[in-house]
């Protein structure tokens, strides 16, 4: 099996009117993940916990440089909130890719100290359809 790093990964997103962007030259951080929701269901009888897995679920954090240029950009795709705020967000890692639809949460601005200015944005799982590596 063929081992591999982040290097050469793309992530899109779509902006308010439902395209999606590459914007991956913007963005400097990613974090995802597939948690899982857990039951307790272990009986008064037993000397150990019993748990049944439950639901899966989707989120993440984009952080990219302010890149205010016409799409694709982060600005296009981040500085428009729409009511129903649906975003297909699709990351590609060498030859696997990870699709989940979700809602656009909230968007964070923020001019540090030493000048850059950057934003991050938090995406939740929108739809009963369970996000899955292709």
């Amino acid at each position: 099996m063929a081992k591999s790093s982040g290097i050469g990964m793309t992530v899109t997103i779509d902006d308010a009117d439902g395209t999606g962007r590459a914007i991956t030259n913007d963005i400097t951080n990613i974090t995802f993940s597939t948690p899982r929701g857990v039951q307790d269901v272990t009986g008064l009888n037993s000397t150990a916990l019993e748990r049944l897995l439950l639901l899966i679920d989707f989120n993440c954090t984009v952080t990219a440089v302010f890149n205010p240029a016409a799409n694709p950009s982060m600005f296009g795709v981040f500085s428009t909130p729409a009511d129903n705020d649906t975003r297909t967000v699709v990351i590609v890692v060498g030859d696997k890719t990870m699709t989940a639809e979700c809602h656009m949460t909230d968007v964070s601005w923020s001019r540090n100290a030493d000048g850059s200015f950057t934003a991050q944005a938090t995406f939740v799982q929108s739809s009963t359809t369970a996000p899955a590596w292709s």
